[in-house]
């Protein structure tokens, strides 16, 4: 049998005195195995005089622990070593005794005397271990000598364990709180502390023993801020939490008098005690007393915390640059809190656990500070990979930075979320789409009408959604949607989600008198189906009844009775109650007659429209990084973050007698500190000096020329800035001011450095899709280029403007002009089929007759509403015709007509907003167009192969309008005819990733060859290839731009699904072109 030698190896201990290698773990033990014979090597190891056997036991104890095994029986043999003298094996002794003298304390107290001996061995490891060990050992009666060892501790000669004094600190106060003052003592002295090691264990001694203790941080404060930096990375994020609270409490807050702000460049940043002393006197008074006179001056010691904690947002540590962030947003002027936000976007690089915490943070700040992110809008577009928290919290950042100006592509965004698979995330893309049209009042009617459309979706949550939304919009303005109450009421057919119905029947009852006919249908259609009715729908029917009856009770009368006497016998005790309360209430009777009377004001009354905000609106008041923020309910331990004070309290209580020696060497040190921590690949400005003016230009790009030439034009932008904060800080001392000047020397050869390697990578990397979002030093530079990589990267998503008929949530292009109406008449694919594609010139006559036929999806669409073109209506259409000044462009025919009674001139194209890579052919201007007239004009353009929107302005003499055209896919391309054997070559080059294949099931009524050709040819202007098939249709065109291949192939067997395959270069267009081909083909 196969166990027997493993249950032999375990028992026996298979090794000799000289093989410490085992083959099988004796630690596991048998199935059968008896527990007194559990580790007997280990034991027997542990008690034998050779020093090389128990450092082999001690490592394989130690090995087990770290693996979760119990080892606790072992206590008794390994105790007995505490004396060793070998250092090795008395370090792991002290590794073990750590972990389990809590838990054999009784075994633990009858070593304690070889542990205070260990408390004077030479070996600082051992002296930091025995005071570990001790203060493990949670027994009330040793107290005294613990609190004796720590005291020792704090003055011993090694840092490391004054550092483990620290940490025995709170351990020996959560034992006996009783001591605290002689441990503030001790605080006080590690407070004292000039290194590095000590710092951050003694502020967490300090903030768990006695955070109200301000006072002995006076001294330290500013050894603090200079030490911070050389600090490890646990301790930083103490000392800054720490510092945090101690701020809000002994400086002014800086935004009290925000539009007077200013630094005092006059004052050194040391000035001498006389000065600090006469500052908070009569003058910060009189700043209180009259802010309008005298502006707000930051106390140095403020400044000194923002300036020395700025480098740490380039920490490498997601919890220390989450510390600064806070502490920025917490405690700095508004025009500087914007430093934070790059290093946050940095952040949501990392892991999943660390975007989740950064977010909520973020979603937090940007309520408030909603400038500070916009430039990073992109950094916040959702991941198919993102998991749904992820997806969730992005969507409420999206959702608070949206306004007026980037709303489009904001809703461009969310209308590609909505075809999701994640129901939870799309369900909350709905949500916010519900927000956005709250918060901006411009574009409520297109978000309505895009919701209304989505009501037709296949998904039955995705529409449950949607309905509970519109009922939220509709509460604001009722009186104008009847229509789509009217529309609601006809899907309460086929919507099964209770919550969906419940939300139909209740806009139904409180909007009756919109839809008198309609109301008593559906109620007559849910009297059918109330006993199989969820609670909540049942409900609501009890309500509709009940306002019917009271508006409308000659239709309804004998319904509600009915209703009514359903949900009187119903399984739900509030529904029964429900039925009762309501029957007495409107139902006039002897006994209730006082009440009846007011039914209709208990039932009609008017109800306020329901604000839809953010759940993050009130989070701020907890501390931005803390578990209380992250949980949003006060958490054990936390501490209120303080408010600031009407008056500064005395500044000079934080001067402190330095000699002048130690203040060079100090100054001297940090200068070495500062020259590496600079050079990283960010340049020598700073990490974050120029995060407010430049966006993230390298969050899309992988290649390192784009990053090459980010780090290039970030440090030229910021060289400005950090050259007046030289200047601002040149007056402290003679030393600060040559070293400002080295600094800008060296900073001028960096910038013309980046400016070269910045210039050459833009040149090798044009083909990056992410080089068009390289940061420009204007703001009105930034914000196009920002508009444009927004809809560079969410344009491919969109489906089709031809093919889709839905509305679009994107029908808003630019807000600027008041004068443009843009929301009123969302752009829609237009029924009107009376011009069909014109002159379709083929070489194959036996295919003309199949492309020229007329189909809907090649009419025209409507460019200008003649509403909101005041009398001038536009349409166009793609006329699949080469554009003759250049073959690249696509063809298209603009039509005008004038319906207004007044002659319209000068009608031609204004300056249009395109993105990178898209160009327009204007066409001539059309000098008059009379009353009644029409006429048509040719324009080329140039789409780059992508379908994004061609932005322009429609321009006559005294007006302009904004218009966009976007091609669907199909029009991107022109038909190339090859024989069989060419496309198969051809088709062999683009497999792989070049490929996409789906499988249709094609309806009876698409199985001619005819009926076919005629839909894959509408939807994409493609040619014909021969095949010798009966069943196979080949199709072949090149797109206009660079002259791809598509290639297309539908397999239509008689029996099964269908399979249409596409293989294309341009993956992005091969996918959306199977989507608009498979939908054109199972209508």
């Amino acid at each position: 049998m196969s166990a027997a030698p493993a249950y032999s190896e375990d028992k026996g201990g298979s090794a000799g005195p000289g093989e410490p290698e085992y083959g099988h773990d004796p630690a596991s033990g048998g199935i059968f195995s008896s527990d007194y014979k559990r580790h007997d090597d280990l034991k027997e190891m542990l008690d034998t005089n050779k020093d090389s056997l128990k450092l082999e036991a001690m490592k394989r104890i130690v090995a087990m622990i770290a693996r979760g095994k119990n080892a606790s029986d072992l206590f008794p043999a390994v105790v007995k070593n505490v004396a060793c003298k070998n250092i090795e094996v008395k370090k792991l002794v002290y590794v073990y005794l750590v972990r389990y003298a809590e838990e054999q304390q009784d075994l633990a107290l009858l070593s304690i005397s070889t542990f205070q001996r260990g408390l004077k061995d030479p070996n600082q490891l051992i002296r930091a271990s025995a005071l570990r060990v001790l203060s493990s050992i949670r027994v009330p009666i040793i107290v005294p000598i613990m609190m004796l060892a720590i005291k020792e501790a704090a003055s011993d000669m090694s840092p490391y364990v004054r550092k483990t004094a620290a940490h025995a600190i709170p351990k020996l106060y959560s034992l006996d709180s009783d001591q605290k003052d002689q441990l503030i003592e001790v605080i006080e002295k590690l407070l004292a502390d000039k290194t590095t090691l000590v710092a951050g264990s003694v502020v967490m001694a300090f903030e768990e023993v006695c955070p109200e203790r301000i006072d002995l941080i006076h001294k330290n404060y500013r050894k603090l801020c200079n030490l911070l930096i050389d600090v490890e990375e646990w301790g930083q994020v103490v000392i800054i939490s720490m510092l945090t609270r101690y701020a809000r409490t002994q400086f002014l807050s800086p935004t009290q008098n925000e539009s007077l702000l200013e630094e005092n460049p006059e004052k050194a940043f040391y000035g001498s005690e006389e000065d600090e002393a006469k500052g908070p006197g009569p003058e910060e008074a009189a700043a209180t007393a009259l802010p309008s006179r005298k502006p707000y001056v930051m106390d140095p010691d403020h400044r000194l915390l923002l300036r020395n904690t700025k480098p740490l947002l380039q920490s490498r540590s997601a919890a220390v640059v989450m510390a600064v962030a806070q502490l920025y947003f917490h405690l700095a002027p508004k025009a500087e809190v914007g430093v934070i936000a790059k290093a946050l976007v940095r952040l949501l690089r990392s892991h999943s656990e660390v975007q989740y915490v950064v977010l909520q943070n973020v979603a937090t700040m940007s309520i408030k500070r909603r400038g500070m992110f916009e430039p990073y809008l992109k950094s916040f577009y959702i991941r198919s990979t993102d998991p749904t928290q992820i997806k969730v919290l992005k969507l409420e950042v999206l959702t608070n930075l949206a306004n007026e100006t980037n709303i489009p592509t904001v809703l461009r965004e969310f209308q590609t979320y909505i075809r999701s698979m994640d129901k939870d995330f799309v369900a909350a893309t709905i949500q916010a789409i519900g927000r956005c049209a709250t918060n901006i009042g411009r574009v409520r009617d297109t978000c309505l009408n895009g919701l209304v459309q989505l009501l037709s979706n296949r998904d039955e949550l995705v529409v449950a959604e949607s309905v509970v939304v519109i009922k939220k919009l509709l509460q604001m303005q009722p009186a104008q949607h009847g229509e789509i109450i009217k529309h609601l009421a006809k899907l309460t057919d086929n919507i099964q989600v209770p919550m969906a119905r419940a939300s139909i029947l209740w806009l139904i009852g409180e909007y009756c008198e919109h839809v008198p006919r309609i109301a008593p249908d559906v109620l007559r259609k849910m009297a059918k189906s109330f006993t199989a009715e969820e609670d909540i729908v049942k409900l609501q029917v009890i309500n509709l009844a009940a306002k019917l009856y009271l508006t409308n009770s000659k239709q309804t009368k004998l319904l509600t009775q009915y209703v009514l006497s359903l949900a009187k016998y119903d399984q739900n005790y509030d529904i029964r109650d429900r039925a009762r309360f309501t029957r007495q209430l409107i139902v006039p009777s002897e006994q209730g007659g006082a009440l009846s009377r007011h039914a209709k004001k208990l039932f009609l009354a008017p109800k306020p429209a329901p604000v839809l905000e953010s759940s993050f609106k009130d989070r701020d008041h907890f501390q931005l990084g803390s578990l209380s923020h992250l949980l949003n309910a006060k958490a054990t331990g936390y501490q209120e973050l303080p408010d600031w004070p009407e008056e500064a309290p005395d500044p000079s209580v934080r001067n402190v007698e330095v000699p002048e020696w130690t203040k060079c060497s100090n100054r001297e040190k940090r200068k070495e500190k500062e020259k590496p921590f600079y050079s990283d690949s960010e340049g020598e400005s700073g990490p974050t000096e120029s995060a407010d003016s430049n966006p993230e230009s390298d969050s899309e790009s992988d290649s390192k020329s784009s990053s090459e030439s980010t780090s290039g034009e970030s440090s030229s932008e910021s060289d400005n800035e950090d050259e007046d904060e030289e200047k601002g800080r040149s007056s402290e001392s003679e030393q600060s001011e040559e070293e400002g000047e080295r600094k800008k020397t060296k900073k001028r050869k960096k910038v013309a450095e980046g400016h070269r390697a910045g210039s050459s990578s833009d040149e090798g990397s044009d083909s990056s899709s992410s080089s068009s979002e390289s940061e420009v030093t204007s703001e009105s530079e930034e914000e196009q280029v920002e508009a444009t990589s927004w809809r560079r990267k969410t344009a491919p998503s969109s489906k089709s403007a031809a093919a889709a008929k839905e509305i679009s949530l994107l029908d808003l292009e630019d807000f600027t002009p008041p004068s443009v109406q843009a929301v009123s008449p969302p752009m829609i694919v237009s029924t009107s089929l009376v011009t069909d594609l014109e002159g379709l010139t083929l070489t194959d006559s036996s295919l003309v007759p199949s492309l020229l036929s007329p189909v809907p999806g090649a009419g025209r669409q409507e460019l200008l509403h003649r509403v909101a073109g005041e009398g001038l209506a536009v349409d166009y259409a793609f006329s699949r015709q080469p554009f003759p000044a250049d073959p690249h462009m696509v063809s298209v025919h603009i039509h005008f007509s004038n319906s207004s009674e007044n002659p319209i001139k000068g009608l031609r194209v204004g300056a249009p907003k395109l993105p990178a890579g898209i160009s327009i052919q204007e066409f001539p201007e059309i000098e008059s167009l009379a009353p009644g007239e029409s006429t048509t004009a040719v324009m080329g353009i140039n789409f780059c192969d992508s379908t994004q929107a061609a932005n322009f302005q429609l321009c006559t003499e005294t007006r302009q309008f904004y218009v966009s055209i976007q091609p669907p896919v199909g029009e991107l391309m022109a038909p190339v005819f090859m024989s069989e054997n060419e496309f198969k070559k051809e088709q062999g080059k683009l497999t792989g990733m070049n490929e996409i294949t789906e499988k249709l099931t094609l309806p009876d009524t698409c199985r001619s060859d005819h009926i076919v050709v005629q839909k894959v040819t509408t939807t994409a202007n493609l040619g014909r290839v021969p095949c010798g098939t009966s069943d196979e249709y080949r199709f072949a065109g090149r797109t206009l731009t660079s002259g791809s291949l598509v290639l297309l192939t539908l397999d239509a067997r008689p029996a099964g699904a269908a399979q249409l395959t596409v293989n294309s270069e341009k993956m992005v267009i091969g996918t959306m072109l199977v989507k608009d081909v498979i939908q054109a083909l199972t209508q």
